[in-house]
This record gives C-alpha cells, structure tokens and sequence, in this order.
C-alpha cells in the first residue's frame, strides 16, 4: 500500500512538473528554444480595413509647430500633413526635431506654438485615444522581469481591451513563441518588435513610429515594410519617422524633411526628389567622346567613368543626342541616372544641419 502511495506521489509530481513547463497552448511545438529569434509570419496578421466614411479622423495635420526649451528653438515654425491611406516618413539628421514634433502630435510635449491634430482634435481630446492612435517613439518601455505577454496584458487593462488581444498582436509581429519569455531575455529586434505590438493593441487607425526598423535584420525590415504598407492599404494613417533612407524610398509615398527644426522638403517622394534635377546624369559610350565632349559646349560636363563611357551633367538626353547627330558622332549607349532619395536627402540638408 505506501508503495503505491509513494507511486502515485512521485507521479503527480512529475506530472506537475511536466504541465508547468508546457506552454500555454499547450502546444510544445510553439515554444522556441532559450536565445532562439522567432521566425516572423510569412504575412502581417492585421485586422479589417477602416470604413471610407470614417478615413477622415484618421487625418494628421501638424500646423505652424513651435517649440522653444530655454530660448533654444527646436522646431520652428513645421507645418504637413499625413493622409489616411499613405504612408508619410519625417526624415531628418539627428538632432533636426523630429521626435519632439511627434511628441507633440502625441500630446507629450506641449508646443509653444502652433497646433497638432488628429481628424482635427488634439490627441488629449480624443476618446479612447488607443482606438485611434497607436504609436512607438522607444522601444525601451517594457519592464525587464515580465514577460512579452505580460507586458501587453497590463496595457490592455489599462487601456480596457479584452485580455485575448496580447496574444493576437504577439502573433502579428512573430513574437507569439516566445511570449512567455522575460523582455530581458529579447533581442533588440524583438524589443522592437513588442513595441509595435503594444502600438498595434488597440486596432488603431493612425500609427506613428520613430525608427522601427531599429535593430531588424533584412527581413525583418521588409516585413515591417510589408505590415505598414498593408496598413495603409486598409485606409490607416502610417507616420514614420527613420535614417534608413533607402527603405523609406520604397515605403513611403509622402515625405516630410526637417532640418535645424525647420521645414526643408515636403511633397511625394519622385516630386522631392524630381525638384532636384541638377543632380540628374546621364551615361554615354561613345569611340568619340573629345568630338562629343567639344559639341556639348561649356555648359555641359564630361566626367569619364573608367570604363569606356563618361557620365554628362548640364544637358539632358535629348541635349546629347542633338549634339551628338551635329557632330556625326556614333552613341552606343545612353542611360539617364535619376537621383535616389539620399541623394536628394544629403543635397537638401547639407550645410543645414546643427547640434543645437
């Protein structure tokens, strides 16, 4: 009798053991292994598509911005506005006031002047502000003993969301697997990751990220790129501000580029970029390129490239292949090289720039 006694004992503690270390979905499968990167969803999970005759609150409107700390001012005088359905990105250098211009959108810091709307009410005037907006400006917020799921669980309550939602953002960003580890044992990517979870909470119609690309490897930056654009499919607001400015060129459908915390550039991305067509050139191959070079005129710049062929600056294609057929001179090839978004960035913001 206490053999079977001790049997049944020893049983149940193993038994205890064992379900207390099963997960929560009582799928072990689900568990990723301890210093494991969960694997990101092969598409972003996100939820319905907001009504047309409702897109309008989700308008983002940022009108004569000031703010001064101690007579230093750090914005001055940033007007823009962000469309439902777009994705618009706030670039930068650092130090520019982008941050403080989307706190203030936020209602974090108060502007000495000017005004930040969202569906035209200022953020401390809308109700249930995470229906409507869902932002991350650091990705640092979470307590370091809790883990991801927790972490959510305590902004749902706060916020009043249903407990369940921790666990459906956690998959949208590819965290669900490890949702049950502390956040102190996160990657950067993955802190990352359940700040846009914790900004995605609430199903909101306007999103507004500082960087959150931050600590992504490459695929995790074109699934971020991927979750944002299908946000905006859906008719939300998308404002995101980064330095990573070749993946801004093919997110973003607006800019916005401030500089010493004034208003540099704003307009879609190919108008931004097509205001600068100085910056344009054009490859030529040509066995005549001194009988080329001599038709141009001064006006025109012949830089050869190394390999046969020279890059023209100061006349376009059609410029080229008018002097070219003057001076009977033979074109085996002619590309014209259009600016990317840095170029256009650094153009517009050099010599502009200060650590103030």
């Amino acid at each position: 009798m206490v053999i079977v006694v001790v049997v049944l004992v020893v049983g149940g503690m193993v038994w205890l053991l064992r379900s207390r270390a099963r997960p929560a979905s009582g799928n072990p499968s689900r568990a990723a292994p301890a210093g494991a990167e969960p694997q990101l969803p092969a598409e972003p999970s996100v939820g319905a598509p907001v009504p047309e005759e409702l897109r309008h609150l989700g308008r983002v409107e940022v009108s004569g911005l000031i703010k001064e700390y101690g007579g230093v001012t750090v914005v001055d005088d940033v007007s823009f506005i962000a469309e439902p359905g777009r994705v618009t990105a706030v670039l930068g250098p650092n130090g520019a006031g982008k941050t403080t211009t989307l706190r203030m959108l936020l209602g974090l810091v108060a502007p000495s002047s000017g005004a930040a709307r969202i569906g035209r009410s200022r953020y401390e005037e809308l109700h249930r502000p995470v229906l409507r907006v869902g932002a991350l400006l650091e990705a640092s917020g979470a307590h370091e003993g809790r883990t991801g799921r927790d972490h959510l669980r305590v902004l749902c309550q706060a916020a009043g969301l249903p407990l369940a939602r921790a666990d459906e953002v956690l998959d949208t960003v590819g965290l669900a697997r490890v949702g049950g580890r502390q956040v102190r044992g996160y990657s950067l990517g993955m802190r990352q990751r359940l700040g846009v979870a914790a900004a995605l909470l609430g199903d909101p119609q306007v999103l507004i990220l500082d960087e959150p690309a931050n600590g992504l490897d490459p695929e995790g930056i074109r699934w971020m790129r991927d979750l944002l654009r299908t946000l905006a499919a859906q008719g939300r607001t998308i404002l995101v501000s980064s330095h990573l400015l070749g993946e801004m060129e093919q997110l973003a459908d607006d800019l916005v580029i401030i500089t010493a915390g004034r208003l540099t550039a704003r307009g879609t991305v190919a108008s931004v970029i097509g205001s600068l067509p100085y910056l344009s050139r054009t490859l030529v191959r040509t066995p005549e390129l001194e009988k080329l070079a001599a038709a141009l005129g001064r006006d025109a710049a012949v830089t050869p490239d190394g390999d046969g062929g020279a890059y023209i600056t100061g006349a376009d294609a059609v410029a080229i292949g008018d002097a070219a057929l003057r001076a009977g001179v033979a074109i085996h090839q002619m590309v014209t090289q259009l600016p990317d978004l840095e170029a256009a960035f650094l153009e517009l913001t050099a010599g502009k720039a200060a650590i103030r």
